[in-house]
């Protein structure tokens, strides 16, 4: 029989122990991320998307138990409904971005452009670089750990301001992120202004 216990001394907060055969606790914002990550995979939200990402998520922690450590995840539902707008409206954004450059026969100029964050987490880090892939017209190609910095994919670069404006879209989908799923030292120091980029004659 399976029995379910909430708030047992030890385990992290927001945690579910589940007693069986075996003994396996559930944290409850590790479910969440792994279904957050699942739905924009998929770039699809649909009731079905987040109930099989639910789904998945309670499979793989059960069948693949993770020690007890604290992964610095928080939900902040203000800041996650923010997120999930933002990412809706860049989705539609881009996507018309893409059509208009399909039937636009005039060449359009690649790059790749180096974006420093602000945050230094490695779940931020990737939750940063999985959100910025799933806009259309922006893709992660590399994630520098070392120091903290992603390399995009952008189109239109042969625009003046196109740099800018693609480094600005980061720094807000990377303070988006961290106010729906960082922790108090992540928060503020987003909220500092953002690192200067690396001077073109710096290398990578």
């Amino acid at each position: 029989m399976i029995s379910l216990r909430f708030r047992e001394p030890g385990l992290a907060p927001l945690s579910v122990v589940v007693v069986g055969r075996r003994r396996r606790v559930l944290e409850l914002p590790l479910i969440a991320w792994l279904t957050v990550i699942w739905v924009l995979l998929w770039g699809n939200v649909s009731w079905a998307n987040v109930l099989n990402g639910v789904l998945v998520a309670v499979v793989l922690c059960l069948v693949f138990p993770l020690p007890a450590v604290d992964l610095g995840l928080r939900l902040h539902p203000l800041g996650i409904a923010r997120l999930a707008v933002h990412l809706l409206g860049d989705m539609y954004s881009a996507g018309v971005k893409v059509a208009r450059q399909m039937l636009d026969s005039r060449p359009n100029r690649a790059a790749v452009l180096a974006v420093p964050l602000r945050c230094r987490s490695d779940l931020m880090l990737t939750a940063t670089a999985v959100a910025v892939s799933n806009v259309p017209d922006g893709s992660v190609v590399e994630v520098r750990r070392s120091n903290a910095t992603l390399f995009v994919h952008i189109l239109e670069a042969d625009e003046p301001d196109a740099a800018d404006r693609a480094r600005r879209s980061v720094w807000r989908m990377e303070e988006l992120v961290v106010g729906a799923f960082g922790d108090r030292d992540e928060i503020a120091r987003v909220r500092t202004a953002p690192p200067l980029p690396p001077s073109p004659g710096g290398g990578r």
